[in-house]
C-alpha cells in the first residue's frame, strides 16, 4: 500500500433524495482526489435487508460516521475493497449494520471504489469488474412506465410496477430511446383512456393513473404492440411487490384497488395468467418473500419464457441466492447494494448468481439521488439488465452514464 493510496479524510453529511427525504452522502479524500457516494432508499423493503440507519435516524448515522467510523478508516487503502468493507463490518459488529447503518456502509463502500478508480486512473466499472471477477458488459435498460402499490397514491394499480425492456437493439442509445418513446406514447394513450388524467407520476417517474391492474396492463401492452409494429422489439414485465400485498395474518394476497383477495394458489394462477395474456418477459417478486416454494413452482410453469426475478426473496444476500439456486426458485435476481451494505457482499451475491446462470438485474430504489455509480456497478458486474427508471433527473442520469461508458469503449451488449 503506497502513501498515495491511503484515505486522508473521511466525512459524511446529510443530503436529500428524490422524495425529499434525508439520506447520507460519504466523501473520501486521498492525494488531492475527492470521491463522493450517496445512498438511495426503498419504500418497498425486504425484511432481510440491513438496517438503513441506527434508530431509523439519518442524522444519527452521520454523527456516528464522523465521530466513530471516520477515524478508523482514515489511513486505509481504498483499492483494498474487501479490507475496507471488512473494517466497516468490524466497526459495526452486528449482522445487519444496526450500529452504523447499512446505507452509511454502502455509501462509504461505494465511495472507496470510486476513489480507488480515480487514483488508479481507470473507469469505475473497470475497477468493479476487477474486484468482482466479472466480465463487463452493457446491460439492457428495464424501465417502469406505469406504477402503483407503495410507489403511488390511492386509486393507482395494485401492481407496483409495469415495466418494459428492448430486446432487439444494437446499442444502448437506441435502447434508452425506445423506453423513453414508450413512456411518452403511453402518456398520450392514458390521457384518452382515463378521465381527468393529469399525467401524474409515482416515485420512480412512472405514470400513476386511476386504473385497475388488468386495464393498466392492457394499456401498456397496446403501447408496446404499437411500438413493435413499427419495427422495435420490446417486452413487458411487472414487479408485483407481493410481500406488500400479502397479509400473513390471513394468509391472503389483498388487492385493495381491485377489491380482490387471493389465496396462495390463486396468486400463482393469476401470475401465470397475466404472463400468458400479456406476454410478460419478466416477473419480479410474484410471491411473498418467504414463499421460495411458490417461486420455484412459477419457474417450472413459466421459467422457460419469462424471467422470474427475486428481490425481497433474496435481498442481494449470497446465502439466499445459493438456497434459491438449489431450489430452482428464480432465474433472475435483483441486485441492490444497499440491501446488504457493502460492495464486497454485493459481489458475493452476484458471483453466486453467475455460478447458477441466474440473470443479474442491478436496480435503483424508489428514493434515489443523481449518483451514477449504479451504472458502473451494472456494467462492472456484467449485469444483463439495469432497472433504473425511464424519466426523471435521478433516473435519466444513470441512463446517460451508460451512454458515456459505451462511448468510451464498445463493450458487449447484454441480450437478456
Amino acid at each position: 500500500m503506497t502513501e498515495s493510496f491511503r484515505i486522508s479524510k473521511a466525512r459524511a453529511r446529510l443530503i436529500f433524495d428524490s422524495r425529499g427525504d434525508y439520506t447520507v452522502e460519504v466523501e473520501l479524500e486521498s492525494n488531492g482526489r475527492v470521491a463522493r457516494a450517496s445512498a438511495p432508499a426503498g419504500k418497498s423493503r425486504g425484511r432481510r435487508e440491513v438496517e438503513y440507519y441506527p434508530r431509523n435516524n439519518a442524522a444519527e448515522a452521520v454523527r456516528i460516521f464522523n465521530e466513530i467510523v471516520s477515524p478508523k478508516i482514515v489511513g486505509l487503502d481504498p483499492a483494498d475493497q474487501r479490507g475496507f468493507d471488512d473494517t466497516l463490518h468490524e466497526i459495526d459488529g452486528t449482522e445487519r449494520f444496526e450500529r452504523i447503518g447499512g446505507n452509511t456502509a454502502y455509501a462509504a463502500s461505494a465511495a472507496a471504489s470510486i476513489l480507488a478508480s480515480m487514483l488508479r486512473e481507470v473507469p469505475i466499472y473497470v475497477h468493479v469488474s476487477e474486484k468482482s471477477g466479472m466480465k463487463p458488459k452493457i446491460p439492457m435498460p428495464l424501465g417502469n412506465v406505469l406504477g402503483g402499490g407503495a410507489h403511488a397514491g390511492e386509486g393507482a394499480p395494485d401492481i407496483q410496477e409495469i415495466l418494459v425492456f428492448p430486446t432487439g437493439v444494437e446499442d444502448p442509445l437506441e435502447a434508452v430511446r425506445t423506453n423513453i418513446t414508450i413512456h411518452k406514447e403511453l402518456g398520450r394513450l392514458l390521457t384518452g383512456l382515463v378521465e381527468g388524467f393529469t399525467r401524474g407520476k409515482g416515485d420512480e417517474g412512472a405514470y400513476a393513473p386511476n386504473m385497475r391492474d388488468d386495464d393498466a396492463l392492457a394499456a401498456v401492452k397496446k403501447t408496446v404492440d404499437n411500438i413493435n409494429a413499427e419495427g422495435a422489439r420490446v417486452r413487458m414485465g411487472v414487479d408485483m411487490a407481493s410481500s406488500n400485498l400479502y397479509d400473513p395474518s390471513r394468509g391472503m394476497y389483498i388487492y385493495r384497488r381491485s377489491g380482490l383477495t387471493r389465496t396462495r394458489r390463486q396468486q400463482l394462477e393469476y401470475v401465470v395468467e397475466i404472463v400468458e395474456r400479456f406476454g410478460l418477459g419478466y416477473v419480479e417478486d410474484p410471491m411473498a418473500e418467504d414463499d421460495m416454494e411458490g417461486f420455484a413452482e412459477l419457474v417450472k410453469q413459466v421459467g422457460g419464457k419469462t424471467l422470474v426475478c427475486g428481490d425481497d426473496l433474496l435481498t442481494t444476500n449470497a446465502k439466499q441466492v445459493s438456497e434459491a439456486a438449489k431450489m430452482k426458485a428464480v432465474n433472475a435476481m435483483i441486485i441492490k447494494p444497499n440491501q446488504v451494505g457493502t460492495l464486497t457482499d454485493t459481489f458475493a451475491a452476484a458471483r453466486e448468481a453467475e455460478r447458477s446462470n441466474i440473470v443479474k438485474v442491478v436496480s435503483h430504489r424508489s428514493g434515489e439521488t443523481c449518483s451514477v455509480f449504479l451504472s458502473h456497478l451494472a456494467v462492472g458486474l456484467g449485469a444483463e439488465l439495469i432497472k433504473s427508471g425511464v424519466v426523471g433527473g435521478e433516473r435519466i442520469a444513470k441512463a446517460n452514464e451508460l451512454l458515456r461508458i459505451w462511448e468510451g469503449e464498445k463493450l458487449p451488449l447484454a441480450r437478456p
